[in-house]
């Protein structure tokens, strides 16, 4: 994977993470058969500071995984 599409895959999974976040989506995805899909399959039963939560560390993880595959290249799958 290219540098450019690597930056680019993090800021959209980013810019998701933090809608869900910060912009009231873990309150739209809240019960709902889409977070099924976006997020994990027991999500619709979760409550929107669960979602939130999550969202948090999904979003510290993949920040964590974005650095290192930015320094080692070889590690970007």
């Amino acid at each position: 994977m290219t540098t450019t599409s690597w930056i680019s895959w993090y800021f959209v999974n980013g810019i998701f993470w933090i809608w869900v976040i910060r912009w009231g989506g873990a309150e739209k995805l809240e019960g709902s058969f889409t977070s099924g899909f976006l997020i994990s399959f027991l999500t619709p039963n979760w409550s929107a500071e669960g979602i939130k939560l999550f969202g948090w560390l999904t979003l510290m993880g993949s920040t964590l995984w974005f650095l290192t595959g930015l320094f080692v290249p070889n590690l970007r799958f």
